[in-house]
């Protein structure tokens, strides 16, 4: 099965066979098993299972560990979408400045790919990985402490290493109560008018649905469970989402908080099958800036998560020597509708091309 011809093993296809923990695994393989008391009969079997399958790329990154190759890393969830994509153009631009190379990559949400990614640019050698949004982060850290990688959270926390992420809980209260503002006292919201769309069982869901709800409970005296609709955050399950409400009541909620930009692309999607006049008196609060929409026929309020703060507070804490596993929070801030913010890109720099050459 171990042939050449075969894909080497990761530290997670060695848990699978031996039927140990990932953590067992990395503590075998990086000699530190006696002290956490793990049976020699185990360790055998692990060394064994390495050897068989042609574990490597772990052991030889802790050989270079000594040596830094300039490279620093930013595992994403996604690249389409504005927020993660100025986190990486923030995250290039940090790099560069210390005279060092950013290597970007995504793993689609998918937790066994978070790991292999990881481990693929651990045999490259980056002097850093920085790990944003994943979904297992603390898988992802057990890959880069056998590895004696540093590394750190953004976006979303993990429990073992420091993580710096946006005030959730903050955003999520300030948007609802601009949304509920928006609309004047002789057409107020009631409860049931005010739903929330998207997000999945993260921590920043959470914490932004704990925001939504307090606000509507203080400034609307309700907070019905059927106002929060998690559909993950697939645009087309988004637009399902709207669809089955939409069926159901015969039009929208007056007002919605839309967990993400990708969460509001699944609304676009459904209102573009609809007669515009059927949203004349609808507000959207959406979770993620995006000039674009700032600009749509009906007012969109936002979310603008700061990129640049979480970016260099990351830097200054995985600079730390012994940084404690503890959340860092970095304020979000609120755009009112038709409202075009500069950013990242901006920084781009435009030069004119020798006439002819285009």
């Amino acid at each position: 099965m171990a042939n050449s011809g075969k894909k080497k093993a990761t530290i997670y296809d060695l848990s699978v066979l031996s039927g140990s923990s990932p953590s067992t695994v990395s503590a075998v393989l990086n000699g530190t098993w006696r002290k956490r008391r793990i049976k020699e009969s185990t360790a055998e079997l692990i060394r064994n299972l390495a050897e068989t399958h042609q574990y490597t790329a772990n052991r030889q990154a802790r050989g270079l560990r000594s040596s830094r190759s300039g490279l620093v890393g930013l595992l994403l969830p996604v690249h389409d979408n504005r927020y993660f994509s100025s986190l990486a153009q923030t995250f290039e631009a940090h790099v560069r400045s210390k005279g060092q190379c950013p290597i970007v990559v995504s793993a689609s949400r998918d937790p066994q790919e978070e790991r292999k990614t990881a481990e693929t640019l651990i045999s490259y050698s980056i002097d850093e990985l920085f790990i944003c949004g994943a979904t297992d982060p603390d898988g992802v850290h057990e890959v880069c402490e056998a590895a004696g990688l540093k590394h750190i959270n953004i976006d979303l926390p993990g429990t073992k290493v420091p993580s710096v992420i946006s005030d959730n809980f903050e955003g999520g209260r300030l948007l609802t109560e601009a949304i509920i503002r928006h609309f004047p006292a002789d057409r107020a919201l009631a409860p049931t008018d005010l739903y929330l769309f998207g997000g999945r069982n993260d921590h920043a869901s959470h914490e932004r649905i704990r925001g939504f709800r307090a606000v509507k409970k203080d400034l609307l005296g309700d907070d019905p469970d059927e106002c929060i609709q998690p559909t993950g955050y697939a645009a087309n399950n988004a637009r399902k989402a709207f669809e089955a409400f939409y069926a159901r009541h015969g039009k929208l909620p007056r007002g919605l908080f839309v967990n993400s930009s990708i969460n509001f692309e699944g609304l676009l999607r459904f209102m573009a099958e609809h007669p515009h006049d059927n949203f004349t008196d609808l507000v959207v609060g959406c979770y993620d800036y995006d000039p674009f929409a700032s600009f749509l026929p009906f007012p969109v309020i936002m979310i603008r998560q700061d990129v640049e703060g979480m970016i260099a507070k990351a830097f200054e804490v995985i600079e730390q020597p012994r940084a404690l596993a503890r959340i860092h929070l970095v304020q979000p801030e609120l755009v009112p509708p038709r409202t075009a913010l500069t950013g990242p890109l901006d920084a781009l720099k435009d030069i004119d091309l020798p006439r002819g050459s285009q």
